[in-house]
């Protein structure tokens, strides 16, 4: 007589290791312990300074580094490049007080995946990590707005075309969306295709434009007259 062996279980997906870095020790420590209470991330460490966040980030490999701007001994955009450097797997999301356009760009020119400022809910910090985490961008809707307005001031009448460059009209739709803001499941939902099919046509934008992220491929778009906002 055979005894049906019992169905292995499915092994849960393993958790978004996260690093911490801010020089605020309060915010720090508080924003620690309520990403570590959230299902599926792990915080793998913290650090107060820039050099010992890169040091820490080099260490232990994490999925997504919170990082501020405003820190001693090296600022959050250059630990971000470093970082990035180090462990080029590692998605960055800026987690900073200040809204100045000025240093949104300079974080999305160091390979930030996303900009949130501090007033953020920690609902909204999470899901950012998640987001961030599965290969998406992610910025606060205030500094979105702004974002924009840097892709229209980049823009320039006389600029022409970059020659021999071609996107397809579904590409140029999907890099209108991204400019707005919007995330691959809304894209998905407007243009009546699958994430996946977002995610192909993304990957697609970065290789023509031989960038790293989905807002340096917008910037670049706009700045070379492949796309006009509103």
């Amino acid at each position: 007589m055979s005894v049906n062996s019992p169905l292995p279980e499915s092994a849960a997906p393993e958790p978004t290791r996260v690093l911490v870095v801010d020089d605020q020790e309060l915010f720090r420590r508080g924003l620690t312990m309520l990403l570590a209470a959230e299902d599926g991330i792990e915080v793998v460490g913290e650090a107060g300074d820039g050099v010992e966040g890169v040091a820490l980030a080099a260490s232990t490999a994490p999925d997504v580094v919170l990082l501020d701007i405003r820190m001693p001994k090296r600022s959050g955009i250059e630990a971000c490049q470093e970082i990035k450097e180090a462990v080029p797997a590692a998605k960055i999301i800026m987690l900073t007080s200040s809204d100045e356009e000025a240093d949104l760009y300079e974080a999305v020119k160091s390979g930030a995946s996303g900009y949130l400022l501090k007033d953020s809910s920690i609902d909204e910090v999470s899901q950012a990590v998640r987001v961030v985490a599965d290969g998406q961008s992610l910025i606060s809707p205030s500094m979105a707005v702004k974002l924009i307005d840097e892709f229209k001031q980049m823009s320039r009448p006389d600029r022409s075309a970059v020659p021999g460059l071609r996107l397809t009209e579904r590409e140029l739709e999907v890099l209108r969306l991204v400019a707005k803001g919007h995330n691959n499941r809304e894209i998905a939902r407007q243009l009546f295709i699958s994430e996946n099919t977002v995610k192909n046509h993304v990957r697609n934008l970065l290789e023509k434009l031989q960038l790293h992220s989905r807002m340096e491929a917008v910037m670049y778009a706009v700045r070379e007259k492949l796309l006009d906002l509103p």
